[in-house]
């Protein structure tokens, strides 16, 4: 590790260490006596999905309202009961499950992950919990719905979830058009329906949900002479624990009790149970609108989705303002004359650059990762999951509105410092009395800017489990299958917290320019209350 780099962690770790404090517990801590906390998407039916209740055996997510179901669910229940400790579910994004699991935020992943040669690397799997078979999901109006053989999908667009198997045995299909691997199910479910792609490779149990749900989605199998070619592994899933863990010969206990009839049979009745699969219709025997059935299955996840959305902007762009604020002065102060106070005054203005360039220049999903999980495999410290966000927004908030500030600082005539210097203001008195001020007026259309890049921005935090607004329109669209009418609701509701954001701010620039702003010169009569 050179110099620069241990630089940079250190200063992180100060800064969190300084400013975040009171939000953070220890890591090495076990976890809380008597339960399995447990990560999955909670999005992947019908392994797993979102909704909002606790029927069919669905069990609560933690740090929210909602409920996760499923097989994978069943599964888990099962473990919890032999171990003789409380389920908790840990809603976790696909690519954050591996992280979670060793940074000690979950104890195991049960999420319909194939142990594959990559991963146990990095983690124990147990024996496998279910065995399926791959098939390929393409629309029922293309000639590949026909297809008897993998051979029957060459020149076609097919893709897969990152960091999955699937995504490898593309390559099989000759003359195969291998697309760019997507985040989730529910992103190459929209790209298909889109014509963007011309199939993706998944397993049955998967496959046999999307053509229930939906009518215009054709699952095609293939026999074991025209299919992939894979390992035993690949088809298989287990659960996945930390390296060692003394307690994955009690699940591999519990697993050898679960006959391979009764797995059929709880997968059976995940598929029948899953959301998707509801009636489309009222009660009264209408058929219902589309996008009020999403709004009643799901209109109290969205609400609670705005809800941390907004949280996380207007704290965070609130927080940030004020550190760039701070960040601002001190870049205005006079060099000391004390030779020590000069150094330490070098030394702080150098680390004040180090973070505005770090978090200027590194994406906010990378900080979020790093500092979640990160901090917890390095340092043995477990941050509270919207105690994270909100610091994580602050900070990066904080480094461009540092920036901001100096803008509007620079653009405070600089007659007026010499002037209030030589009535004898101080320096904190300038800045206090006279510049300031201007400055908050000059920077609020770019702090009102800021405030919407956060509410946008809020969705990559997702990567650290926080259920804000995408979070939970992605879990809703990977449960009902409606991903357009989903993701269409989740777009109104961002327009209206942007549009709502933007005309506010407006009013108190408004506010604050005052009559001088809106009133010509000529009739400042009026202005001042002349009577006509």
């Amino acid at each position: 590790m050179n110099r620069r780099k241990f630089s940079v962690i250190a200063f992180i770790a100060l800064v969190i260490s300084f400013l975040g404090a009171p939000l953070l517990t220890h890591a090495d801590a076990k976890t809380p006596e008597g339960e399995l906390r447990v990560g999955m998407e909670a999005g992947y039916a019908p392994f797993n999905w979102t909704q909002k209740d606790d029927r069919n055996g669905a069990v609560q997510i933690q740090g929210d309202q909602a409920y996760a179901g499923g097989y994978d669910v069943q599964m888990a229940k099962k473990i919890a009961d032999k171990m003789n400790r409380k389920l908790v579910v840990v809603k976790t994004e696909w690519d954050g499950l591996l992280p979670a699991l060793q940074s000690g935020k979950i104890d195991a992943i049960i999420a319909g992950m194939s142990p594959t040669a990559e991963r146990r690397k990095e983690v124990d799997f147990s024996d496998p919990y279910y065995e399926s078979q791959l098939v390929i999901v393409t629309r029922k109006d293309t000639k590949y719905a026909k297809a008897t053989s993998i051979k029957d999908f060459s020149g076609a667009k097919i893709t897969a979830q990152l960091s999955t198997f699937h995504y490898g045995v593309i390559p099989q299909i000759p003359g195969v058009k291998k697309q760019e691997a997507m985040d989730n199910f529910p992103a190459m479910r929209v790209a298909l329906e889109s014509g963007t792609i011309d199939g993706y490779v998944s397993e049955r149990p998967e496959g046999v949900t999307a053509e229930s749900v939906n009518p215009d989605l054709k699952m095609v199998e293939f026999d074991k002479a025209n299919g992939f070619q894979t390992n035993p592994e690949d088809v298989q899933v287990s659960v996945g624990m930390r390296k060692g863990d003394p307690d994955m010969a009690q699940v591999n206990q519990t697993l050898a009790g679960i006959s391979q009839d009764e797995r059929v049979q709880i997968m059976d009745k995940a598929i029948k149970d899953q959301p998707a699969s509801d009636e489309t219709t009222s009660s009264s025997g209408k058929k219902e609108n589309v996008f009020v059935r999403i709004l009643k299955q799901n209109g109290s996840m969205f609400l609670r989705g705005t809800g941390v959305t907004l949280l996380l902007a207007i704290v965070g762009t609130t927080v940030g303002t004020l550190i760039g604020l701070l960040v601002g002065v001190f870049r205005t102060l006079p060099e000391s004359d004390n030779g020590a106070k000069r150094g330490l005054q070098k030394v702080f203005g150098w680390l004040l650059n180090a973070y505005i360039e770090i978090f200027r220049g590194t994406p906010m999903i990378v900080q979020s990762a790093v500092i979640y999980y990160g901090i917890a495999m390095a340092f043995g410290i477990d941050l509270n999951r919207t105690a994270a966000a909100l610091f994580i927004v602050s900070i990066n908030t904080g480094a461009y509105m540092s920036e901001i500030v100096r803008g509007g600082i620079f653009a405070v005539d600089q007659g007026q410092f010499e002037a209030a210097h030589a009535i004898g203001m101080t320096h904190g008195q300038t800045m206090r009395k006279v510049v300031l001020p201007q400055v908050l007026r000059n920077i609020l259309p770019a702090t009102g800017n800021e405030l919407v890049i956060n509410i946008k921005d809020t969705s990559v935090l997702s990567i650290i489990s926080v259920s804000e607004l995408f979070f939970q329109g992605k879990s809703a669209a990977g449960t009902n299958y409606m991903f357009f009418q989903t993701y269409f609701i989740i777009c109104v509701i961002y327009f209206v917290l942007t549009f709502t954001a933007t005309r506010i701010l407006r009013l108190v620039e408004k506010k604050m320019d005052g009559p001088s702003a809106y009133v010509r010169l000529d009739d400042v009569d009026v202005a001042v209350g002349e009577d006509k």
